[in-house]
């Protein structure tokens, strides 16, 4: 048992990251009062982007092109989402047709130009992230070696954001106005607030965390690029960010559930008991135990009660 889980839980980790850092984003989108459906769409632009600016460079750059390219994934999934925050926002447009649009504009578009620029619908990095054991952490007992040992540098970075996330939503002024804005905008607009814009900046922020948790991806288990990277990891978040009650720590543990889910469901044929199973058993697992999970526990979830409602000036 303890060998299985020295082996399940740092993978469990690996693809955790990953996960959490897009429910992160759709958390800022929605707390503001912008549903964002095309958390998925967002995820692949980060992930073609940081797979083509790493394969170009990584000769000239080596290593410092990883985390060059993730942070041009973070900036190309923002501006990718202010068309999603324009349609929205400005426009008024159903949002859930909106980021539906985003879904199918990212794999249209990511593909075709991965075709355009390499000639390949696939593309691949010549190097990632290499899993490495934290330095005197590592060495705690029972702990240590569960948590801090063959871990990737990305799963700390990410930590780190959703606890900086808590922060600032809830501890700063920032947060607040944010906050109002997906509870009662008309409220929050007669204090002097720019919903608007602050519907934007939950929109974009979103956008950047989608994109690099689009890189973490490529640059951690996947190493490339390509139509399988659309696997669904992004409804996989939003699912995450309703069963956590669109709080950062409750996101943190459905993230958690759910990347042990795939874990589990990735590392079934290494038992000689589950090797006749039908594969397509595991490979719905992950998805199968995310409905159950959404069914059971989400009747009492309640978002941000403006989640969804365009804002209207006119109506205040």
């Amino acid at each position: 048992m303890w060998q299985i889980l020295m082996s399940v839980i740092p993978l469990a980790l690996g693809y955790t990251a990953p996960l959490l850092i897009i429910a992160i984003g759709g958390l800022y989108s929605e707390r503001s009062g912008v549903v964002n459906i095309g958390l998925e769409g967002l995820m692949g632009v980060g992930a073609f982007t940081s797979a083509y600016f790493i394969s170009t460079n990584y000769a000239s750059m080596g290593d410092n092109a990883i985390w060059v390219g993730l942070i041009v994934a973070a900036l190309c999934g923002g501006i990718f989402s202010l068309l999603h925050a324009f349609a929205s926002v400005t426009m008024r447009a159903d949002q859930v047709i909106s980021g539906t649009a985003i879904n199918l504009l990212s794999a249209a578009i990511t593909i075709y130009l991965a075709r355009a620029l390499t000639g390949s619908s696939n593309v691949q990095i010549m190097k990632g992230f290499i899993k490495r054991d934290v330095p005197v952490l590592s060495r705690i007992p029972i702990i240590g070696p569960i948590l801090f040992n063959n871990t990737y540098v990305t799963t700390y970075i990410v930590l780190a954001i959703v606890i900086f996330s808590w922060y600032l939503l809830y501890k700063r002024p920032f947060g607040l106005r944010l906050r109002a804005c997906g509870e009662n905008p008309h409220a929050a607009d007669s204090m002097g607030i720019n919903v608007l814009l602050m519907r934007y900046t939950g929109v974009f922020i979103s956008g950047i965390l989608a994109g690099l948790g689009g890189a973490i991806v490529i640059t951690t288990y996947a190493g490339e690029f390509s139509a399988l990277t659309y696997t669904g990891l992004g409804f996989l978040a939003l699912a995450a960010l309703i069963f956590g009650k669109w709080d950062p720590w409750g996101v943190l543990g459905a993230a958690l559930f759910f990347g042990f889910a795939k874990t589990v469901a990735d590392m079934s044929q290494l038992f000689k008991e589950l090797q006749t199973m039908p594969n397509i058993i595991f490979n719905t697992f992950p998805y199968i135990v995310t409905i159950i999970a959404l069914v059971l526990f989400s009747k009492n979830a309640a978002g941000p009660k403006a989640a969804g409602e365009p804002y209207d000036v006119g109506k205040r």
